[in-house]
Order: C-alpha cells, then structure tokens, then sequence
C-alpha cells in the first residue's frame, strides 16, 4: 500500500506569534529527556489487530516526518507496538539512519521502533518531532547506542538525555514555521512524483511496451537500432590517457557522478570498453532492477573502460542516444530484463541476447528524435524539482542547527 495517509493536522498560523523571537535562548531550560516525552510500551498482538495499520522500520524514510507507506496487522507476527495519532514512531535499531516519523492514525509498529508521546504541558507535540529530528538529538542517539550488527538504543539511556527547550509561546512559533517549510517540501515531492507518472506514462505509449504481443511492421528488435557490446574500433598507445567507470560510479538516476583517469595499459585487459554518446546497462542483480546504468559524455579522449558487469548499447544512429537510453531506464524493460536473468542467486545476469531480442516499437527516425528529446526534458524537470527538495532539506536543516545546536 503506498498512498499516503490523511495530512497532519498542522498549527494555524497566529499573527502574535511573529513577535516572539525566535532566537533568543533567554528563557530556555535544560531537561531530561523523559521529563518530556513519555515511553509508550503499549504491547500488541497483530492477530488481536489484522486490520490496523502497521509501520515497520523499512517504511520509515530517513530524513522524513510522514509515513507513505505501510503494511496491516495480518501481515506481520510477533509482538509490536502501539501507537496513537500524534507519536512520534522513531527507529530506535540503527539510530544513524535517521528514521522517525509522526502517527497520523492510530496503529501499531516495530518493536525496534521507539514510541514517543510528548508530555503537552511542557513540549507540544508538534514541536516534539523537530527536536528529535536535530543533529543534537540524532548524535546523541548513535552514540548511546549499544550493539555492533545492529546498534540500538535503550530508553533506561536516552531517558536521562539532557536538551534545551524554549518555553510553549516559542515552540508554538517554531513549530509554525518549521511544518510551514516541510509542507513545501511535501508539495515539491507530490509534484515530482506525478512528473514521473506522467513521463513514465508517455514512455510507456511512446516505445509501444503494452503492445508487445501485438506484432506489427513496426515492432521490432531492439538489436536493429544498436550494437550490443561492441569493439573499441582502433588501437591505443598503451600511455593515452582514458576514463574508468565503475559500477559504484553509475547512480541509480542515470548518472555518472565521478570517474577516475587511466592509462590504456592499465586498463586495456579485463574490462568493459565504451566510447562517449554508449549507453551502459548494468547487468548483473540488484544493480540492474535498481535502474543503474547512463548515457556515457565527457569520457577522456572520448574513450571509457569500466565495470564487467555493464552491457554497452552503441546506437547505428547517433540521434538514437536518448531514444536508446531511456527505453532502457523504463520499469518495463527493466522487469522483462529480469525475466531473462540467468545465474546463481545473488550472481544472476542478463545476457546480451536479450537487448539484442527486446521487442518493441521503433518509430521513424524523426519520431525517435521527438520522443528522446521529448523524456530527456522531462527527466531534467524531475531532476530540478529533486534539487528544490534538496535545497528544502537544507534550509530545514540550518533552522534546526540554529534552534538546537548540532
């Protein structure tokens, strides 16, 4: 299940409010930690509870307040934890991940997770999630934290934590402006994820990846567009210099964020080769249904060697560049690829013989040139609106330094 739940209900903005200074510690006091929040261990049986929603540590993402995804209580077995709209669920097993989250209905979690219920007469629960989300309280966490595997913190621990807390006027003023900047931060995630919806629609139509069964003049394989794992096509003196990429190179989004400078003969055994405008596809799992693989520009004299583990796709065409690159980013093509994987778990791969098979429709050229152009604006769209999320985090990030220390 992955829609999200019903929206917090956030503090309404008070024009007095304005006037409280933001800043000024004057007033604040030092306080333990259970002296704020309370402890809930309210013990659960999922059988007692098939129908309630149930949080697990992996649906908590780091750096997140909101829960947008979660299983129920007939799914999981073994003691859990209750919780009540407004705790904070935070994940108390590898605390350096940076997981918690605020209930927006009642449910039952993890128990490696932490309940958290603020104690209102002296911290609002709204402002609750924000201390806890601070460098202040996150480095504490992990250093308290007993256990190498999987370190984990002990509320007979963390209970005697100290923190500075303002007094509830300037919560209450923190709180509004801190959930008035994560609510433009939902927003910018909302739109992002219906642009992908919608390029991952056009995809889908443009390459024709539902009509697969219906053959047609026009759907044909993919091996008429690009060669598969091609030669380098000239010698090199062993001292010119070329691009090394490896697998760890390659992002999940498409990109290759570093690449090393080599010589020839220290690259020119055992390695993949490729040359600039090269699409590469990892082949091996779970790179491969992760989404790693690029559209390879910029190479040291046009010449890159890397990672085994890549099939190199050079288009006949180089107009083809994108039309190539992104058939093979879309979920489609990745989980036919992975119908076609052979191996031993955890080593499986796909052969070449299955870019060289893939099916599809492959339009005019001027339509390829339409639809390449067409999904390379739409993903830097989606790469701009990731960096205003990112820019987001940061202001969120230097306000609670500045609230809390780090």
């Amino acid at each position: 299940m992955t829609t999200a739940l019903p929206k917090l209900e956030k503090l309404k903005p008070n024009p007095h409010w304005a006037k409280l200074p933001l800043f000024n510690r004057k007033n604040w006091s030092r306080v333990r930690f259970d002296d704020i929040v309370e402890n809930v261990n309210e013990r659960v049986e999922p059988s007692t509870a098939a129908e309630a929603i149930y949080v697990g540590l992996d649906d908590l993402d780091s750096g997140s307040l909101h829960i947008r995804r979660w299983g129920k209580g007939s799914d999981v077995i073994g003691t859990k934890l209750g919780f009540r709209k407004g705790d904070v669920i935070f994940g108390r097993r590898r605390a350096y991940q940076r997981k918690l989250a605020v209930a927006e209905v009642d449910g039952i979690c993890s128990a490696h997770a932490m309940v958290a219920r603020a104690k209102p007469k002296v911290i609002l629960p709204e402002f609750l999630p924000f201390l806890m989300m601070s460098d202040k309280f996150m480095n504490r966490a992990v250093d308290i934290s007993v256990g190498s595997l999987s370190p984990t913190i002990n509320w007979t621990t963390l209970k005697l934590e100290e923190f500075d807390l303002p007094p509830l006027d300037q919560q209450r003023r923190i709180a509004e402006i801190l959930w008035a900047v994560d609510a433009v931060l939902q927003n910018w995630i909302d739109v992002e994820k219906r642009f992908e919806e919608l390029r991952m629609s056009y995809a889908v139509e443009a390459y024709g990846l539902l009509q697969k069964s219906e053959k047609t003049n026009h759907q044909k394989p993919l091996s008429e567009l690009v060669e598969i794992n091609p030669s380098l096509g000239e010698k090199l003196s062993d001292d010119t210099d070329v691009s090394f990429i490896t697998m760890a190179d390659v992002s999940e989004a498409g990109k290759v964020v570093k690449s090393e400078t080599r010589k020839y003969k220290d690259v020119k055994k055992g390695f993949t080769t490729f040359r600039d405008r090269d699409v590469l596809f990892a082949k091996i799992t779970p790179c491969m249904e992760n989404g790693k693989g690029a559209l390879v520009t910029g190479l040291v004299n046009g010449i890159g060697f890397g990672s085994t583990e890549f099939h190199v796709l050079r288009p006949k065409l180089s107009e083809d560049e994108d039309f190539v690159f992104h058939l093979t980013k879309t979920p489609q093509f990745r989980c036919e690829a992975k119908r076609f994987m052979r191996g031993s778990a955890g080593q499986q791969r796909v052969p070449s013989e299955f870019l060289s098979n893939f099916v599809f429709l492959i339009s005019d050229q001027k339509r390829r040139l339409e639809i390449g152009k067409t999904l390379k604006d739409m993903t830097h769209q989606i790469e701009q609106l990731a960096s205003l999320q990112t820019n987001v985090r940061a202001i969120t990030t230097s306000m609670l330094t500045s609230f809390f220390g780090g």
